[in-house]
């Protein structure tokens, strides 16, 4: 049989599965399965168990459960409480003004969450209302909660960094420092956005002159201070080598359980909350990267990859052109499937014709990050769209309109990683 009648199949056989309702987990197994027991000799059952046994047991994976944990205790914390009122007498000037708490919330909440869902959900839950009663518009509200909670995926500790760390054995503390550039290229441009806006449309927005000393201005500030230190704390330590992103994870979560204790916060019924929710996401990560690790190994015993990236090679297709086509290819993916599953389900196949094509791995996972934050806000499977719609109430069409000035300006800063490649391993050179 041809190779390409064999990835129609096995393709066919996949968006089966997934559109039958099966877990992504058990959808990837599947296909590894049928992929091995027709159209190879190797031993099913011995590959199997060796594979899965083989990336499961990986020290590097232990950050993941670690970091998802610190992101659910700090998600039952007064944090979004704290960051809204100790960012809010800065943003008075600015045009825009509480439009920008948003963006920067959602900045400061992503690096202790790294998850996109998670910033949205608690940065929303507190600034809707509170935006809303002020007579802001909700568009523009739930397009900023849309586009900046997207950095979630990307500024450091992130979750899908991680998963694409140990799918494509890169090192996790390196793509951790190099998402951090492009996360503020992010943060700067959406503020951009918001002043440009407030510039051409101040009939829209309301008036608010709250005089502030620049005393009460730092006494709110403060509040800010434990969790910038715990940033700081987990990303700093990686940065200088001093520790190894699961020892910067456990200290992570220390540091967030003390900072929930002291804000009053960490009772018995949230600290088992946050244990049980960051067990059931680990296991549902673990469980997916498991399957994916299969579903590799038997792409390469079928030789699929290896003729793709030949073929995709023979094409001569300039580094521009591929990188255009693997952008479409990943927010397609990303309208059907979550972000962790678009990486998991794709690296077997896309990562040999991006290493024939000569593009550096660290620089493709931030540059595939930031096309999953896009297809994160894109329907009909649109995580944040989601969270958002759950919130406002209203159509994810009406969500999805809002978030749409934010894809683009993603777009933005990926055309800009492409044409300055610096901006993402500039500091993971300096390491």
């Amino acid at each position: 049989m041809s190779v390409a009648a064999l990835s129609i199949i096995l393709l066919v056989l996949m968006f089966l599965f997934l559109g039958a309702g099966l877990w992504v987990a058990f959808a990837l197994l599947g296909v590894g399965i049928a992929a091995m027991a027709l159209f190879t000799e190797a031993p099913l059952g011995l590959v199997m168990a060796t594979t899965m046994w083989g990336h499961s047991n990986s020290w590097a994976l232990a950050a993941l459960p670690l970091f998802i944990w610190m992101g659910e205790i700090l998600f039952r914390s007064r944090l979004s409480e704290d960051m809204f009122t100790g960012l809010s007498p800065w943003m008075n000037r600015l045009p825009g003004q509480l439009l920008h708490v948003n963006v920067f919330a959602c900045g400061i909440f992503a690096a202790v969450s790294g998850s996109s869902a998670a910033t949205a959900a608690t940065i929303g839950k507190l600034s809707i209302p509170e935006l809303a009663r002020r007579g802001y518009p909700e568009k523009l509200v739930i397009g900023t909660l849309a586009g900046s909670a997207t950095l979630g995926l990307l500024i450091p500790p992130s979750i899908i960094l991680i998963v694409y760390g140990v799918a494509t054995e890169q090192s996790i503390a390196r793509l951790f420092v190099a998402g951090v550039l492009p996360g503020v290229l992010l943060v700067g441009l959406f503020v951009g956005y918001v002043v440009v806006w407030a510039l051409l449309n101040r009939s829209q927005l309301p008036t608010e002159d709250i005089a502030t000393t620049f005393r009460e201005k730092l006494k709110r500030a403060r509040r800010l201070l434990p969790v910038v230190l715990l940033i700081g704390g987990v990303i700093g330590s990686i940065y200088m080598g001093i520790a190894s992103p699961t020892d910067a994870a456990a200290v992570g979560v220390v540091l967030a359980l003390l900072l929930s204790w002291q804000s009053g916060s960490l009772t018995r019924q949230s600290f088992t909350e946050g244990l049980m929710g960051a067990t059931i996401t680990s296991c549902m990560i673990a469980f997916i990267l498991a399957g994916a690790s299969f579903l590799t190994v038997a792409m390469g015993f079928t030789g699929i990859p290896r003729i793709l990236a030949e073929w995709i090679g023979s094409l001569n297709l300039s580094t521009f052109t591929l990188l255009a086509a693997l952008t479409i290819f990943f927010v397609i993916m990303g309208c059907f499937l979550d972000g962790i599953s678009v990486v998991v389900l794709t690296a077997s196949v896309i990562m040999p014709m991006v290493l024939e094509a000569g593009i550096d791995p660290l620089w493709f996972g931030i540059f595939l990050v930031i096309v999953v934050e896009m297809s994160q806000i894109t329907p009909p499977v649109g995580f944040n769209l989601f969270v958002l719609q759950s919130l406002t109430g209203r159509d994810i069409l009406t969500v999805a309109k809002a978030a749409l000035p934010f894809f683009f300006l993603m777009v933005v800063a990926l055309v800009l990683i492409v044409l300055f490649p610096s901006i993402v391993t500039f500091l993971p050179e300096q390491m």
